[in-house]
């Protein structure tokens, strides 16, 4: 079982990647009035037909050979719904793919963010060809991380896989993800 939501955010992307996804939108949003944690996952694969979108929630489908099941997104929905929300899944064949899960935030029940800021770096090493967005919003206060913006710093998306840049991304990441959450 995937013990937090990077974990969820990590297999989700992976899915996204091997969809052929060159651009993969990944977003935080924690509302405290309105008591919601949503993780919303969106790229450009090559999408799903109806039926398949269905099946992936199924956790005995997979599409891989490598094991007979498929447990990451039937174990989200699973948390999602045990925690008072849901998991929806849009997918239109050609165009990509658009997952949400939403929780009560309050739900004691409910797995830990985790480790974001790693996530994010380990999936810009891993395929620095494409494009990562990622956008923590709590309470309105909105921090986005463009993969777009620092491609052009650097000049070279291979540097992505550099061990400074890497501890440099992850410490921004971080930073600026608790100023998102503790407003300051």
């Amino acid at each position: 079982m995937l013990e937090d939501l990077s974990q969820h955010v990590l297999d989700i992307a992976e899915n996204s990647l091997n969809a052929g996804a060159d651009r993969i939108e990944i977003t935080i949003l924690q509302d405290s009035r309105a008591n919601r944690l949503v993780l919303e996952v969106a790229d450009n694969g090559h999408g799903m037909d109806a039926e398949t979108a269905v099946k992936v929630l199924d956790p005995f489908y997979t599409t891989r050979t490598t094991r007979r099941v498929g447990l990451g997104l039937p174990f989200l929905k699973q948390s999602a719904e045990l925690c008072g929300g849901s998991l929806s899944l849009q997918s239109v064949p050609g165009k990509g793919t658009r997952l949400r899960a939403d929780f009560a935030l309050d739900c004691i029940d409910r797995p830990p963010l985790g480790n974001i800021p790693s996530t994010i770096v380990t999936l810009l090493a891993g395929a620095p060809g494409v494009r990562w967005i990622y956008r923590h919003v709590c309470d309105g206060r909105i921090f986005e991380f463009d993969s777009k913006e620092i491609l052009e710093i650097l000049g070279d998306s291979k540097l992505f896989q550099s061990a400074e840049v890497a501890l440099w991304l992850r410490d921004y990441l971080r930073e600026n993800i608790e100023t998102a959450e503790k407003g300051h």
